[in-house]
């Protein structure tokens, strides 16, 4: 049950800028393409049994795959009957955007299940 209530507003934008999602205080990212086992400040646990991450992954396909349909349209009504460029312009969409949104689709998702049931906190002890 949910002790506090948290605001979805105050969660999206903590998602958007990579923030735990919990506090706000700590970057999700470690390194590129590595996000944190928890948050250093509040231990809010980012990574938890595996399989966590297939939801970001379905986030991440998701929204450029409707952004591929979204410059799909736009192509249509801007370049219409040039087939070449407009494959280019999605094949480029479709390569460049998952890589770009691979980090905000993590804080995205660890956004939702911290809304949807909270984050549990990490214990001391060795990390994955």
């Amino acid at each position: 049950m949910m002790t506090s209530r948290r605001s979805i507003g105050k969660t999206l934008l903590r998602s958007l800028r990579l923030s735990c999602p919990a506090c706000g205080q700590s970057s999700i990212v470690q390194a590129p393409f590595h996000i944190k086992h928890y948050c250093p400040d509040c231990k809010s646990l980012f990574k938890r049994e595996q399989g966590f991450f297939v939801g970001a992954i379905l986030a991440n396909v998701v929204t450029t795959e409707i952004l591929i349909m979204l410059a799909y349209a736009a192509c249509l009504l801007i370049i219409p009957h040039q087939d070449q460029l407009m494959l280019s312009i999605l094949f480029g969409v479709g390569v460049t955007f998952p890589i770009l949104f691979y980090h905000h689709s993590w804080s995205f998702w660890l956004g939702f299940d911290y809304l949807i049931e909270s984050l549990p906190k990490h214990v001391a002890g060795p990390e994955p």
